[in-house]
């Protein structure tokens, strides 16, 4: 069967600070219900193709990160699983697993904001995102608007050890 023919869209006009606030957008989104405010973006070209906040409480799926919804809607949009020639912008650096479906995926840059001490697998506890034994290595930005993604993740865990 044929790859699908995506062809490569212009250039962003918008920097990885814009889409990183879209980012920062779909966290809110996980917060005001509860969940940990994690958000990410997929975008081709200057247009967002996919979206995702962390939904694990809310449909009792450990699968379901901002990443993995994400992915799924982008490959959705673009009638493909590969995700060639897109950008994943994401609150906090991705896990395991989250790194494997964007290696699965083809995507070949990862915009992060905040590092991920416990699971961060695109260079701080390891870097799934750029393994060379791997068929497909993804660039890797990291610390864009760090300082606001890093708070909204601290005060939510500042505010959920303050309930009774």
């Amino acid at each position: 069967m044929p790859l699908p023919f995506i062809p490569e869209p212009p250039p962003s006009t918008q920097s990885h600070e814009y889409w990183m606030q879209e980012a920062i957008n779909e966290a809110r989104k996980a917060e005001a219900i509860g969940e940990v405010p994690i958000g990410a973006v997929i975008v081709f070209g200057d247009q967002v193709v996919g979206r995702g906040h962390n939904l694990r409480e809310s449909t009792k799926d450990g699968t379901a990160h901002a990443e993995m919804i994400a992915i799924r809607e982008a490959s959705e949009t673009l009638d493909a699983w590969r995700l060639l020639h897109c950008r994943l912008y994401v609150t906090l650096e991705p896990c395991p697993m989250c790194s494997g479906a964007i290696v699965q995926c083809r995507i070949p840059q990862v915009i992060y904001g905040a590092p991920d001490p416990k699971a961060g697998c695109a260079g701080t506890l390891m870097n799934l995102l750029q393994e060379p034994r791997f068929n497909h290595r993804t660039e890797v930005i990291r610390d864009v608007l760090q300082e606001e993604c890093s708070s909204l993740l601290t005060q939510f865990f500042r505010k959920l050890r303050k309930k009774p």
